[in-house]
């Protein structure tokens, strides 16, 4: 079955808001890691974003996986940098990464029509 990535981003962003009022000291840290991480320096943003997305595919994580193809294009990646970004992770996780780089190809495919 084809998952929904727009609605996984959608619902998982509901369910962090969420989880931020019961747990805020823990999601504000964790959003505040997140920003400091993903913030311009020697690697850019966007070089940032697709290592996320190289580590989320080996890690098999269908909601990173949302989250950082969604983030790497807001970034300015085009599709072919998240595709050797999905070849870079498969070279690194084996048959499970493959796995995984086709749901991250589908993420891709689904947010690009979304633009």
């Amino acid at each position: 079955m084809i998952k929904d990535y727009s609605k996984r981003y959608n619902d998982l962003t509901r369910s962090i808001k969420e989880l931020g009022v019961n747990i805020p000291d823990t999601i504000g840290g964790f959003n505040s890691l997140h920003k400091a991480s993903t913030a311009e320096g020697v690697l850019s943003s966007k070089t940032k974003e697709l290592i996320a997305l190289g580590i989320a595919i080996t890690v098999r994580c269908d909601g990173c996986i949302a989250f950082h193809v969604s983030d790497a294009l807001k970034s300015g990646a085009s599709a072919e940098e998240i595709l050797e970004t999905i070849g870079v992770a498969i070279m690194m996780g084996g048959g499970p990464a493959l796995i995984y780089g086709c749901e991250a190809l589908e993420a891709l495919n689904q947010f690009v029509v979304m633009e």
